[in-house]
């Protein structure tokens, strides 16, 4: 069934306690309110909606599905049950707060809480397009993806993983401190009684084994995705997807278009998040995270390469002291989503 374009919620319409101010976002697997509660307090709805399996027409407030459809609508209809229910549990400031779920119009509604602010992605576009350079400078990249990586941490302890992290599922407050968003591509938390339901990818976010049909996902998979957000900042664009850079990887001449404007060690932190081998890439967003927080010189100091390989040395040093031993890799490491 191809995607088709699901009719949004009315307007004003109310629903289990909660009215519906307007459409704020869509995507191919839900639709997103602004909306209110009883107190007249904003809230954000997400809806699941998957285009490629139901269409809701103009007026209709139920999903039409068809029979060969049903089953997987099923599927992925607990899935979101179960992660905003795994969400819930989640209490983190880099993290988005899912306040409530519940069933309606055959489907299911997430609530989340609503702030004010813009997209990461919004800011690198605002920016991207100004003759100053960097787009951003290193340290606002080190650290709001720290910050995020902090909330990261927490959602993989959950038993959960992300699998969509972009600049546009990354929220920015107005004090600057960053939440993530959008967990659709997390189909279901990590249990192998359920069957399998294949995520959605965004290409050049998306490491290459999501688009592997039996490959085993895990933080690893998250981790490319936050290198490859890093790169955009970088950069101003996603990084080659992978898919292609298995083909013909062209990174290397993007790395050294970076050169005049990072140092060269974040060069090398958001290489190292790309790697396409799995095993090549962070052991955990913990020892991610604490290379990231590592002080570095100004950038006119690290032109050269033993200062380049003193950093691949300390790198090296924290993936050992990790010893893969990291709470979420024994966690996740292992099982498949």
């Amino acid at each position: 069934m191809a995607a088709q374009n699901n009719a949004s919620l009315p307007d004003g319409l109310e629903l289990a306690g909660y009215r519906i101010v307007k459409k704020i976002a869509s995507g191919g697997f839900s639709i997103v309110y602004l909306a209110s509660d009883e107190e007249g307090v904003p809230v954000a709805i997400k809806e699941y909606l998957p285009s490629s399996l139901v269409l809701r027409q103009v007026g209709e407030l139920t999903p039409a599905i068809s029979p060969e459809n049903l089953p997987i609508y099923r599927i992925g209809l607990k899935c979101f049950f179960e992660e905003g229910r795994a969400l819930a549990r989640i209490s983190h400031p880099n993290v988005v707060s899912v306040l409530n779920f519940f069933r309606a119009n055959d489907t299911v509604y997430m609530v989340m809480a609503y702030e004010s602010g813009c997209s990461l992605q919004e800011h690198i576009l605002r920016r991207r397009d100004k003759p100053e350079r960097p787009i951003v400078t290193e340290r606002f990249i080190r650290k709001m993806f720290t910050q995020v990586l902090n909330g990261l941490r927490e959602v993989h302890t959950n038993k959960l993983l992300h699998l969509d992290i972009k600049p546009a599922n990354i929220y920015l407050r107005l004090d600057g401190s960053p939440m993530l968003l959008d967990f659709g591509a997390a189909r279901q938390t990590l249990r192998t009684d359920l069957p399998k339901l294949y995520p959605m990818y965004t290409p050049g976010f998306a490491a290459p084994e999501l688009y592997e049909k039996h490959a085993n996902l895990g933080p690893w998979t998250d981790i490319y995705s936050i290198g490859a957000a890093m790169f955009a900042c970088m950069a101003g664009a996603p990084p080659q997807p992978s898919d292609q850079r298995k083909v013909s990887d062209k990174m290397e001449r993007h790395y050294r278009k970076l050169d005049e404007s990072y140092s060269a060690e974040l060069i090398e932190i958001v290489r190292w998040c790309l790697q396409l081998d799995p095993l090549e890439r962070p052991p955990s967003v913990f020892a991610l995270q604490k290379v990231l927080m590592l002080k570095t010189e100004e950038k006119k100091e690290l032109t050269s390469m033993d200062k380049v390989k003193a950093f691949w040395n300390r790198i090296v040093d924290s993936v050992h002291t990790s010893k893969h031993g990291d709470i979420e890799s024994k966690t996740i490491s292992g099982n498949s989503i």
